[in-house]
């Protein structure tokens, strides 16, 4: 995901003592905004001046989330075990076609819950290891991990409601 189209700082202010005063993303009001640091982001160019009226914090995540990443076996301990938000991986090959169906439900869910969830598919054909490890005998099978475990499978082509209602229950409120 490109980190640089995650943000955008929108303000109406007059004064140089400005001070963020909501925070849009799902979360709520915060006194303080602490910005990841990233190549490309310019801290110097953020500034408020003038009087602020409301200045506000939106989260783009979700026009930022083009595709779903792919996973393999050489990073797949760094991006689905190591990771601190829950993850859905898809296992899927490009000659199946219930895969090619599921494909833009994944898409969406990863729109939807961006920063919440990471979304990656995993292509059996390429890495058959980590397929045998989790006992993948069908695909489209989508696995659920939460702090580095297997939480849930889902197997088949399945509607966007079901997927969806297994995300909310690993998802923090």
């Amino acid at each position: 995901m490109a980190l640089e189209n995650c943000f955008q700082l929108s303000s109406v202010c007059t004064t140089r003592a400005a001070v963020v005063q909501s925070y849009h993303c799902r979360f709520s009001s915060v006194e303080k905004i602490h910005l990841p640091t990233f190549p490309g982001l310019n801290k110097h160019n953020l500034s408020f001046n003038g009087r602020c009226q409301k200045s506000r914090l939106i989260c783009k995540a979700r026009e930022a989330v083009d595709q779903v990443e792919g996973v393999t076996e050489a990073n797949w301990r760094e991006l689905v075990v190591g990771s601190e938000t829950p993850v859905l991986v898809e296992f899927w090959a490009p000659w199946c076609g219930p895969c090619r169906m599921i494909e833009p439900v994944i898409a969406e869910l990863a729109k939807e819950y961006a920063g919440k969830i990471a979304c990656y598919k995993l292509n059996t054909d390429e890495s058959p290891n980590i397929a045998t490890e989790f006992g993948i005998r069908s695909i489209p099978t989508m696995l659920f991990f939460k702090n580095g475990e297997k939480k849930e499978s889902i197997i088949g082509a399945v509607p966007k409601s079901t997927l969806a209602a297994s995300i909310e229950k690993y998802v923090d409120s």
